[in-house]
């Protein structure tokens, strides 16, 4: 039986362009009927076009992704689904973007396998390391944000100054903290809130 070639988009988000990843399947050349895609985010693998194509393809098949951060968002979700189509599915992959993610070059090359297998790791741990390092400059960027003053959130509610006195009576308790956030019409955590002067 003849082998078929099959393409995989994703974009991240309903807004992202898909031009771009479906030019260079069709240039590969993948026929239409063929590519799959999904328009949503990769944090899981609950997309439908992805599963569909998975359930698709056949030994001895190829999938050609533009890129390799295609097939997941970190670097064990990479290295699973890589396994999945290239071991358990036995189909060829073509990474458009990294020649040396050509399976259909190694066939039965145990060297080309290797070569391929290392270079999607150290892929795969680069793109999760880069990931974990723009984290921690929004951490970092955040907490300097913080020491300047600048407030993250929703705007604090002023204080009215009704306030103070029911803040009396509460401390006198001629009233409940739920009734004095009753008549100030706010959450009662937030009556509590300015009582502690938070």
């Amino acid at each position: 039986m003849e082998s078929k070639i099959y393409g995989y988009i994703r974009v991240s988000t309903k807004e992202q362009n898909e031009d771009r990843q479906l030019i260079a399947l069709r240039e590969f050349p993948v026929l239409v009927n063929n590519i799959y895609m999904d328009k949503l985010s990769g944090k899981d693998f609950n997309r439908p076009q992805y599963r569909k194509l998975l359930r698709k393809i056949r030994p001895g098949d190829i999938v050609v992704i533009k890129s390799i951060d295609r097939l997941g968002r970190n670097y064990e979700e990479i290295l699973l689904q890589w396994r999945i189509i290239t071991k358990e599915k036995q189909v060829d992959v073509v990474v458009l973007d990294m020649p040396l993610l050509d399976t259909r070059k190694s066939g039965n090359d145990l060297t080309g396998t290797f070569v391929a297998d290392l270079v999607l790791q150290i892929l795969s741990y680069v793109a999760q390391t880069e990931r974990e390092n723009i984290h921690q400059r929004q951490k970092e960027g955040i907490a300097a944000a913080k020491l300047r003053g600048v407030r993250f959130g929703r705007p604090r509610k002023p204080i009215p100054e009704e306030f103070w006195q029911l803040k009396v009576d509460w401390e006198n308790k001629k009233i409940t903290s739920r009734e004095a956030a009753q008549q100030l019409s706010i959450a009662q955590d937030t009556f509590l809130r300015w009582v502690h002067g938070k």
